[in-house]
């Protein structure tokens, strides 16, 4: 048999210009989604930032204009426009519309710089509509346009003029971010932060009438009171450590908090490696062993029995927030978005650099030493005593969880991919899913009460909870784990691949407690277990919220509109008699109608619980559990009073 379509050489595709960003841009700029859209602007608005760290520029304008519209202008040296002589073509035609074509090879021109690649705004060029650049250089006024990343004009020379800068404005084709707009909130997030790891530059953002200004002189120090704010120090002012190390700049600021979560944003030329890097290898070693060493030589750890105790990284890192900064003059980023540093000996050279600034910061300043230390001390407790209770956990099979408070009633499914759970509150609204429920395929797990608050209790007393034992046994997982020393690793018993179902459903009361549950539980899940978020696997049932009877004709509604339409046509049909019962809770419902409405899935919604990945500092998930389930009170309470308004049909 011949194939009817031979592989020749005619087969092969040549993608010229920009064709590749078109073909392929989720490899440019991580994805189409709203995430890919916002990369955008991170891109140009860099190249600005880049100029401000090479010492030419001080002010930076971002504007969103009207049909996803975005103008980034800044006062730098302005792209050059002369001819380049090997190319044949402008600077400025040169860097918006060849891939690997900039300024940021050549070391004179930028010492260091967040884009190495030569790739950003050609890649913003080639996924535009269209795109204007404006060039303000020599007091002459330059400009030159584009569609999809073709030049339509040669640069055109308009007349003089005082000012001096680039000027970028460009409509995405939303033909690519099919459904995407802009977030101004993110935008401005990112712009705050910039101000932050840039102190002493003016960052304007502007978006209908509304204009904000962000000029930060505190730089990391503010940044790391800005992360904190609702939060209680154990001591009054971060500590601080910046300065320069085998020709790389160094800043890290960090505080410490009441709480048992760490928060650590790490930066590389203005970059936030949200994957980290080696360089923040460098400063989790440089931490733990700075405050082991300071320990010991104070005799603050005393051995036991011979043996050297020592702090691990998981004790010196409880109620951290940290931010670190680091300007390398050759960054080598794990891919073209740039989410992990890879350049080795950086490792070194932050370990050693915080190590020694931590090492004289704590002879220093001893009460704050002694305040961390302890603070590091009650968390290696909890850690021994979690440790024993993840061993306790771990030899309990799903076989003997009828010993536990909550009863898990499996389902005769082998497969995970094919199962479900459902945690239900309470035994009553159990025993009826039980009985409503598809064996074959559905497990129901009833929980007694409300399970602790993950947010505000230590691990051990978080795995000393029956609730969770048996939703961690129910799920057969394993759970968490402790990092090593090196703290190249986390190290434990955590096994995605050991999940027993592959949907988790969470089914409570449509009422103020069950949605208190509910919460418990997605803390839990986020805090302890975010693998089966991001993953995919975590859901939340919709019960439904009336019962609408006429007659023999019953009919379920989800919502109150629903509810109105269903009663404007049953009223239409005939004047019988109609008779509306609000359901308070599972419990009031038969097994055949919990079936019928919230768990056949040939009829039922289901609401798959994901993260968004917000940039906005204020309103990302990790966030919003602080405010919401933390211990601090003033800020959930101004939570409640700003969402009150949004407020229409409260269930009292």
């Amino acid at each position: 048999m011949t194939d009817k379509k031979q592989y020749k050489a005619e087969s092969i595709t040549v993608l010229k210009g920009l064709e590749a960003v078109r073909k392929r841009p989720a490899m440019y700029i991580g994805d189409v989604g709203k995430k890919g859209l916002h990369h955008l602007v991170w891109e140009v608005v860099d190249n600005s930032i880049d100029e401000a760290m090479a010492g030419h520029c001080s002010e930076i304008k971002v504007e969103l204009l009207e049909d996803g519209i975005i103008s980034v202008e800044d006062n730098g040296r302005g792209i050059p426009v002369d001819i380049h002589k090997e190319e044949g073509k402008s600077g400025l035609e040169l860097v918006m519309t060849v891939l690997h074509a900039g300024g940021k090879f050549d070391k004179d021109s930028y010492k260091v710089s967040g884009g190495l690649h030569g790739v950003g705004v050609s890649v913003v060029n080639a996924l535009s509509e269209w795109c204007v650049a404006e060039v303000h250089r020599e007091n002459q006024h330059y400009k030159q346009e584009y569609k999809i990343g073709i030049a339509q004009t040669g640069i055109e020379n308009t007349g003089k003029t005082t000012k001096r800068g680039t000027k970028i404005t460009f409509k995405p084709d939303y033909s690519v971010f099919v459904g995407q707009t802009y977030s101004p909130d993110r935008i401005k997030n990112r712009l705050r932060e910039l101000s932050f790891l840039n102190s002493g530059i003016k960052i304007i953002f502007k978006h209908k009438e509304e204009e904000e200004t962000f000029l930060s002189d505190g730089g990391l120090l503010e940044f790391v009171n800005y992360l904190d704010k609702n939060h209680t120090h154990i001591f009054e002012t971060p500590i601080h450590l910046k300065g320069e190390k085998d020709g790389v700049p160094i800043e890290v600021s960090l505080c410490y908090n009441e709480t048992y979560n760490e928060t650590i944003l790490s930066f590389v030329n203005n970059i936030n490696t949200i994957e980290g890097g080696t360089h923040l290898a460098g400063f989790k070693t440089a931490l733990t062993r700075s405050l082991n060493k300071y320990a010991t030589q104070n005799k603050i750890l005393k051995p036991v029995k011979g043996k050297t105790v020592s702090f691990g990284g998981e004790d010196v890192r409880e109620g951290l927030t940290c931010v670190l900064s680091i300007k390398v003059p050759e960054p080598q980023f794990e891919g073209q978005t740039k989410t992990k540093l890879g350049n080795g000996e950086i490792k070194g050279v932050c370990d050693s650099f915080i190590s020694d600034g931590l090492t004289g910061f704590f002879e220093q300043n001893p009460d704050v030493a002694k305040k961390i230390i302890t603070k590091a001390e009650y968390a290696a407790k909890a850690r021994e005593a979690a440790k024993k209770a993840r061993e306790l956990i771990r030899r309990k099979s799903v076989l003997d969880i009828s010993a536990l408070p909550g009863k898990l009633a499996d389902c005769s499914e082998k497969d995970p991919a094919q199962s479900e759970i459902y945690f239900v509150e309470g035994d009553s609204a159990g025993g009826t899913a039980k009985q409503g429920r598809s064996r074959q395929f559905q497990a129901i797990l009833p929980l007694r009460g409300k399970v602790i608050n993950a947010e505000k209790a230590r691990i051990d007393k978080l795995l000393s909870n029956n609730e969770i034992q048996t939703i961690i046994t129910a799920l057969g997982t394993g759970f968490g784990g402790d990092s090593d020393n090196t703290e190249e690793t986390s190290v434990g018993d955590f096994d995605i691949n050991k999940l027993r179902y592959h949907k988790i459903v969470i089914m409570t009361d449509a009422d103020v407690d069950g949605s208190h549950i509910r919460t418990l539980l997605l803390t839990f899940l986020y805090r302890k277990m975010p693998e089966l978020i991001t993953g995919g696997y975590v859901y939340i049932a919709q019960p439904p919220l009336y019962k609408i009877t006429k007659g023999k004709k019953i009919e379920y509604a989800y919502t109150d509109e629903q509810r109105d339409l269903i009663l404007d046509k049953l009223k239409s049909e005939s004047n019988a008699p109609i008779s509306l019962a609000r359901y308070k809770g599972l419990g009031e419902m038969t097994a055949t109608q919990l079936w019928e409405t919230t768990m056949d899935p040939e009829v039922r919604t289901l609401l798959q619980v994901t993260i968004d990945e917000t940039e906005d500092i204020d309103k990302n998930a990790d966030t919003t559990f602080k405010t919401l389930m933390g211990d601090e009170v003033e800020p959930r309470r101004n939570f409640i009073i700003n969402g009150a308004k949004f407020v229409s049909n409260l269930d009292l």
